[in-house]
């Protein structure tokens, strides 16, 4: 990024910081009358990206003077759209079709649509048409010109539409809401180059651009001096971090710089794509002592035929290779991925492949997929799609095998004393704590809620598949 464009994105940032206070103003002025706070809800679809915006959304209303409820019955309702599958999408139009009754009933209620599902014009053509009271509609690159939608929309009382095709802005210094006083997300990168044919998300989501690594730093050290104590670094294929910066830089050297900042205990990251992960990098979790032992590999296939038609630039023996390097180097990692059952032309020979990969990777868990087909991608036009009773039965076949490996590497931690990061009250039972494993397992202990957002020693006395029982050490 150069100077020009950075001194852009400072100015836009000013820009609607001052748009902020003009409307805290307008609403405090509201208050007093009334004697009522306004109230807002956010509905988050998708990946923690999209969450990541939301605590920004979050942010700017808190500041504008709006106070967050749990209910969809709101002044402010935003729904944080994901397009990856089709399933998305009609989730979206079933909470709109509710929210519409709600308006009826409370006409100066502002409705606003924003993330990946509004970067594709027939979805908001189908909202512009079926569901007239939406007041805000914007994308996946503008969500910082928050304010500045919801001044134009109280002066004009008309649907205020900004959608971005794409953008090399990046606007990052505005309030966010973080769920978590004690760990953050830090968006390192925005957008995708990779096209892989069954995925919309460059389309949505843009090309790649990554933030200046200097802007990163700050960032993560103002984090830190606020009690955070791990950051997750997010971007949609966070290994091909740096190559577009004036001067390049790798994401193995922006992990080890991030090592450096005190106050920071965990780093952790999201998502990495098998073409690009480097030994530099490997080299680099294995030497640190701050990532954390987990590390998210998407397999999508294990068929070296498939994965080509997919555009995914890996073949099976190659990615079984970086599997075993990566085991070599950090024995005691946590592997997770992603597969796609049914994608169009699979058969049972390709199918194997996975299964043969699932059993030698040994994951710890697997997010397993029914091919969606997604308009506007070059998969959803491909012939020889799989019958869906087909789908489904691999589908249940695979999913038996996560299972058995899942089990098969669950455990080996029992009967050990480790560090756990103290996340909340349980759910479940309020005289518990839980916690999370640096290979991202959760840990129910029973503890004080006074050790929230501390890293904690806890011996794991019982393994449950995909949590831990534990007793809390004498601290």
């Amino acid at each position: 990024m150069d100077n020009m464009q950075a001194n852009g994105n400072a100015l836009e940032s000013a820009k609607q910081q001052e748009i902020i206070e003009e409307l805290s103003k307008q609403y405090a002025l509201e208050e007093e009358k009334t004697g009522k706070k306004k109230t807002y809800h956010i509905v988050t679809f998708g990946c923690q990206m999209n969450s990541r915006d939301s605590e920004k959304i979050s942010g700017i209303l808190k500041q504008i003077g709006y106070e967050e409820t749990d209910s969809e019955d709101a002044d402010f309702i935003l729904y944080n759209t994901c397009t990856v599958r089709e399933n998305a999408n009609n989730k979206v139009y079933g909470h709109l079709g509710y929210v519409g009754k709600l308006k009826e009933k409370n006409p100066d209620m502002l409705i606003a649509i924003c993330g990946c599902m509004m970067q594709e014009p027939q979805a908001v053509e189908r909202i512009k048409e079926k569901y007239k009271f939406v007041d805000i509609i914007f994308g996946t690159h503008n969500i910082f010109k928050l304010a500045e939608l919801l001044r134009t929309r109280l002066l004009s009382d008309r649907v205020v539409i900004d959608l971005w095709k794409d953008t090399d802005m990046i606007v990052e210094d505005l309030p966010s809401d973080r769920k978590y006083s004690f760990k953050a997300g830090v968006n390192i990168m925005y957008g995708c180059n990779n096209f892989c044919s069954y995925c919309i998300v460059p389309y949505v989501r843009g090309r790649e651009r990554s933030r200046n690594p200097e802007d990163i730093i700050a960032e993560i050290k103002d984090l830190a001096s606020d009690g955070v104590v791990e950051v997750m670094l997010l971007g949609q294929n966070v290994n091909s971090y740096g190559k577009n910066l004036e001067k390049p830089m790798t994401f193995a050297m922006l992990l080890r710089e991030i090592e450096k900042i005190d106050g920071i205990e965990r780093i952790r990251f999201m998502t990495s794509h098998p073409k690009d992960l480097s030994q530099e990098l490997i080299d680099v979790m294995k030497d640190s002592k701050k990532i954390c032992k987990h590390l998210h590999l998407p397999l999508q296939s294990g068929s070296t035929r498939l994965l080509k038609i997919m555009n995914r630039r890996y073949t099976k023996e190659g990615y079984l290779d970086l599997v075993d390097r990566i085991r070599t180097a950090i024995p005691d990692i946590s592997l997770t991925t992603d597969i796609i059952v049914g994608f169009p032309g699979e058969t049972e020979e390709d199918f194997q492949e996975t299964l043969d990969v699932v059993e030698k990777a040994c994951y710890e868990s697997a997010f397993t997929f029914l091919y969606s087909k997604r308009t506007g991608t070059p998969a959803a036009a491909m012939e020889n799609q799989v019958e869906e009773s087909v789908a489904k039965e691999r589908f249940d076949r695979l999913l038996k095998l996560v299972k058995k490996c899942s089990a098969k590497a669950a455990g080996k931690d029992q009967n050990t004393v480790q560090k756990v990061l103290v996340e909340e009250i349980n759910t479940q039972n309020p005289n518990l704590l839980t916690g999370r494993l640096s290979n991202n397992l959760l840990v129910h202990f029973k503890g004080d809620e006074s050790l929230i957002g501390k890293i904690v020693d806890v011996y794991l006395e019982e393994s449950k598949g995909f949590y831990y029982m534990g007793k809390l050490m004498e601290q």
